[in-house]
């Protein structure tokens, strides 16, 4: 970044009168800005899941069909994963304070107009715009991140509190959309966000720093519409594939979704074909196609399968078996929040002394276990005696997961592929979230109807113990995807603790006798 030497976020390099002594000076407003990242990322992830315990009451509000509920969700989730590779590298060229701010901006409009919206319509509109800004405030968030910590225990700390919030968020989301929906309105889920992100933009101007890629930065308009197309059609097939119902069977081989298939096939085959003939590409190979990070956004991806399991099928049991309100449901989750804090505080005081696949192995491992003793539950069941343990369990081995994956999908990226890099993480957990909804709800429902049709003489009595059946068929299939993120790790994962210690400053002294950074 020498040749930027308005970029602020570079450490100060100074020499004293003796040559051969050179000073690097941290930047002094770091962790001002860690915590305007860190509530960026909340927004952004805690908005996937804010509006689900809000659902009914949104329905009955605004006249949304059980057809069409799921367009609350998936209009967000659809343009925030299909939009993030171009977010990503749109943050590395326009700079990523820049992005930054944009992103808070458009969050917060976007999430305005969600909370006044009239319609179903409009509302699903407005989730969709949310998804779109998001796309390009989340790898921008993390791409600061990654450029403003060079330290290596401190870029651990920041990891740390990233790795909690990314892991915690959506339970922080569901506990949030319990209180504002029992309490004052389901309108407020959305409000929210824009008081907090306006908040956000005058704290990122005077405390986040620009940067942005140097080199060719030019655009990949063929990658970018490719890969956007690509995964958005991926992500909307599987949404079609979900059975709507107990009544209803999957959609697997239906026209309608084998066409939104065959179009993801044909253009994500166009997009590596494209990316490895530009000279500019969206993704770069080299981002991709090295070992660690390869391994890092694979595990991101199976984790998401299987993780989403616990938030999905635990919400509903709680809600439609043990009978909780939305609140309490809510309050239901906030021990798996306090677990990923108190597991990412230990995890982000390990990753410098062990390495990152020490951390990741057994993390996805305990993950996978409590998601198995979750496979006991009956419509019997306690939440003290059935769900808090398990819960726990998961939550402390996410944070073992979390934190390390993202420092290892980003280890020597370099400045210019950070926001792209960054963005990838992002995009391979959304991914990961939307074939988790429809694979796992397939489960689930085949599971529950065969047990209804098993025990028909029960009649209506029969559907608690069907529907449990359905929710512990999930969790056991989420468990194994979790168990396979576990495997890809061990053997997979190269990068030991010697690069997680590597001091990543930007600045070479020997190349500069004095930096002075506005």
């Amino acid at each position: 970044m020498a040749d930027s030497p308005h970029v602020s976020l570079e450490p100060v390099v100074t020499r004293d009168v003796s040559p051969s002594t050179t000073t690097v000076v941290p930047d002094p407003t770091r962790w001002r800005a860690l915590g305007v990242i860190a509530i960026a990322q909340l927004m952004v992830v805690l908005d996937a899941s804010i509006v689900n315990l809000a659902l009914p009451s949104a329905k009955a509000s605004l006249g949304i069909s059980d057809a069409n509920q799921q367009w609350v969700i998936t209009a967000y989730t659809l343009t925030f994963g299909g939009l993030l590779l171009l977010g990503g590298r749109i943050a590395d060229y326009v700079g990523r304070k820049r992005a930054f701010i944009i992103g808070l901006i458009g969050f917060a409009a976007a999430s305005a107009l969600g909370g006044l919206a009239p319609s179903q319509g409009f509302l699903f509109a407005a989730r969709g715009l949310q998804g779109a800004f998001a796309a390009l405030l989340a790898p921008a968030a993390l791409s600061l991140l990654t450029v403003t910590f060079h330290e290596p225990k401190e870029r651990a700390k920041a990891f740390g509190v990233y790795g909690a919030i990314s892991g915690g968020g959506a339970a922080i989301g569901l506990l949030l959309g319990g209180v504002l929906t029992e309490y004052l309105s389901w309108r407020w889920c959305l409000l929210v966000n824009a008081p907090i992100a306006i908040a956000a933009v005058f704290m990122a101007i005077p405390w986040v720093h620009e940067s942005k890629a140097d080199g060719d930065t030019r655009y990949d308009v063929a990658g970018a519409f490719t890969a956007t197309l690509g995964l958005v059609s991926l992500v909307y097939g599987f949404t079609r594939a979900a059975p709507k119902g107990l009544q209803d069977a999957a959609h697997w081989t239906d026209p309608a979704t084998l066409v939104w298939f065959a179009a993801a096939a044909v253009l994500l085959s166009a997009f590596f074909v494209i990316e490895n003939r530009v000279a500019n590409p969206l993704l770069p190979m080299r981002v991709l196609l090295n070992r660690n990070r390869g391994a890092s956004y694979l595990v991101s991806l199976i984790t998401g399968i299987g993780l989403f399991a616990m938030f999905l099928f635990l919400g509903l049991y709680l809600q439609v078996i043990l009978h909780y309100s939305p609140v309490k449901a809510g309050f239901a989750f906030l021990p798996f929040s306090i677990g990923i804090i108190l597991g990412a505080g230990l995890a982000a005081q390990l990753l410098p002394r062990v390495g990152p696949k020490p951390l990741i192995v057994p993390g996805l491992i305990a993950g996978s276990v409590g998601l198995l003793l979750l496979t006991r539950l009956t419509p019997d069941s306690t939440y003290a005696t059935h769900v808090l343990v398990p819960m726990l369990i998961i939550s402390v081995g996410m944070a073992f997961v979390f934190i390390p994956v993202s420092s290892t999908a980003l280890h020597a990226i370099g400045h210019h592929d950070a926001g792209v890099a960054s963005a990838m993480i992002n995009t391979s957990q959304q991914v990961g979230g939307a074939l988790g909804t429809a694979l796992l709800n397939t489960v689930a429902v085949t599971a529950s109807a065969a047990y209804l049709t098993a025990h028909e003489a029960l009649g209506r009595a029969a559907t608690p113990a069907a529907l449990t059946e359905g929710y512990t068929r999930a969790f056991a299939v989420g468990a194994g995807f979790l168990f396979a993120a576990a495997l890809v790790a061990l053997f997979m994962l190269k990068v030991g603790k010697e690069a997680v210690l590597e001091d990543d400053a930007p600045v070479q002294a020997e190349e500069h006798s004095s930096v002075t950074v506005s």
